[in-house]
Parts: structure tokens; C-alpha cells; sequence
């Protein structure tokens, strides 16, 4: 992997974004030390990526493979019949530029006997079928690599509810899910992800043609401003119409994130017993001895 030049200001990072300028030095070195820590302490030296050739993905490959060699790094593409020709390409250019390890293994085989009884229309329903296959796959390989599936999600799609619950939210490890995705594009540029990806437009490539904006029905660059002032600076809705936000916007984004809350945290339990997971029996995600009080 090449040298970067690790000493510029985080000025450097790209192109400015209101309220939203990224110290991308900063931001890598948290996230190389989280994946460094996340794995290590858990016994892992390996991480399973699906590298889709998109932006996120191909951050995600770059950054673990700053952290954890890219001897330590498998990246897999995961194409269907209807993925862009251009994903792979930019998964093997991904891949070439890091010099991780990358596996191709097509998942139509896998999903076409079940897709073919759904109605032709149900494209989000296929959709969310070729997610899951795709994390069937992953964590397949991380038990055949000894290694952790590390997920490539971002803020913006976590908040929106713009996954697929145990498809590509799935993971041991979420990198890149404090950062939103204009974000993501300051920290693509300071890691030097190649241009003809950060510039493509962002696509769960889950059908043809399929772009996110378009079926979002909104930018980024726009979304990522409210969702700032909105989450991170808990602006109220009347303080967002005097910014200039659109009405119809704000209402829409706040159901989005309102509805999408079940799938950004463990399930529920039934309480019965005096010590119920989640609720009573509490503790940090890592804890170093069973203490069993």
C-alpha cells in the first residue's frame, strides 16, 4: 500500500461542507486504533470486509488496511446479476491500490431459485434478499478465515434507516458509523481512495441502475446538514424552517429516523426473571474477567 502524506492539515480534507468539516488525520487515526483495538482484544488478527467498489466499502478496506496490514485484511466482492459491471472494477481497483486479498463469489446461484417466486415489482424485498445473502457469505468466510466481518455503513444511512436489518448493518465492528456520508467523502480524499470512485454516485447496487439519491429522493450534502442540526446539535423543528430547511423535508426525515429506531439497537426482551439481559444485567461491551455479580 502506498505511503500517504500523513503530516497535511486536516484543511487538506477535501472539500469544505457546512457544519460538517471532517479533521480527517484526526478521524483516522481513531478509527485505525478502534480497529486495531476491536479485533486484537477479542483474540482476531483478521478482518472480513465486503468491498462493493462503492465509496464506503472501499474507505473501509483502505482504513483496515492501514490499521491491520493488508496481509490481514480479505476483502470480497459479492456481485449479482443486476450489479453494475463498475463495482467489480472498482472492488479489484480497490483492492490493487491496498494490496489486500480479494475473493469474487457471485450470489445469484444463491438467490435466484428463491427470487423467482416474488413479483416481479418487489424490488426492495429482492433487495433486502441479496443483502442477507451477502452477510451469509461474510460471516461464512470470517469463521473460515478466523477473522471479524467489519461493517461499512455510515451515520447518515444508520440514522435514515437506509439498511437492511442483518444485511449490510451486520457486523462485530462499525468503523465508519459516527461519520456521515459527506464525511466519508473528506476522509476518501485524504486517504487517497481513487477519484473515479468517490466521484460515483452512491449506489446499494442492489438492481439496475439503482442510485441512492434517487430513491431517497434527496442528496446527501442536503440530508447530512439537517440531520446534523438536527441530531448532533438538537436543533428544534421551528429553528430548522427559519434556516431555510424545507418543511416537507424535516417531517419526513424525522419519521425516518423515529421509525428506523428498532433497527439501531439490540431486540427488546420480555422482562420475567430479577436479572434480565438489557435491562438489569448490564455491562461494557468488554470486560475483562467474568465478575458474576
Amino acid at each position: 500500500m502506498t505511503k500517504r502524506n500523513t503530516t497535511s492539515p486536516a484543511t487538506a480534507c477535501g472539500p469544505r461542507t457546512a457544519d460538517l468539516h471532517l479533521g480527517c488525520e484526526p478521524a483516522r487515526r481513531i478509527i485505525t486504533r478502534f480497529l486495531q483495538d476491536g479485533l486484537h482484544r477479542h483474540g482476531f488478527q483478521r478482518a472480513v470486509i465486503g468491498l462493493s467498489g462503492g465509496l464506503d466499502s472501499s474507505l473501509v478496506v483502505f482504513l483496515a488496511a492501514d490499521a491491520l496490514g493488508a496481509e490481514n485484511v480479505l476483502a470480497v466482492a459479492l456481485p449479482a446479476s443486476t450489479s453494475d459491471p463498475a463495482s467489480l472494477a472498482g472492488a479489484e481497483s480497490v483492492a490493487a491500490a491496498t494490496g489486500v486479498s480479494l475473493e469474487t463469489i457471485p450470489i445469484s446461484p444463491m438467490a435466484d431459485p428463491y427470487l423467482k417466486s416474488l413479483p416481479a415489482r418487489a424490488r426492495v424485498r429482492a433487495g433486502n434478499v441479496l443483502a442477507r445473502l451477502r452477510m451469509v457469505v461474510l460471516y461464512d468466510l470470517s469463521a473460515r478465515q478466523e477473522a471479524l466481518v467489519v461493517g461499512t455503513s455510515n451515520k447518515t444511512e444508520l440514522l435514515l434507516g437506509y439498511t437492511t436489518q442483518f444485511g449490510d448493518s451486520a457486523c462485530a465492528l462499525m468503523p465508519m458509523g459516527d461519520l456521515y456520508k459527506t464525511q466519508v467523502r473528506q476522509l476518501a480524499h485524504h486517504m487517497e481512495v481513487p477519484e473515479e470512485i468517490i466521484r460515483r454516485p452512491p449506489s446499494a447496487d442492489l438492481w439496475a441502475d439503482q442510485t441512492d439519491e434517487q430513491e431517497l429522493g434527496f442528496t446527501y450534502d442536503v440530508v447530512d446538514r439537517l440531520l446534523f442540526r438536527m441530531v448532533d446539535e438538537r436543533i428544534d423543528p421551528d429553528r430548522l424552517l427559519m434556516e431555510g430547511f424545507d418543511p416537507s423535508l424535516i417531517t419526513r426525515v424525522r419519521d425516518m429516523v423515529r421509525r428506523s429506531q428498532y433497527k439501531r439497537r439490540t431486540p427488546p426482551i420480555a422482562k420475567i426473571s430479577h436479572r434480565t439481559i438489557g435491562i438489569d444485567f448490564r455491562y461494557p461491551r468488554d470486560w475483562d474477567s467474568w465478575a458474576g455479580d
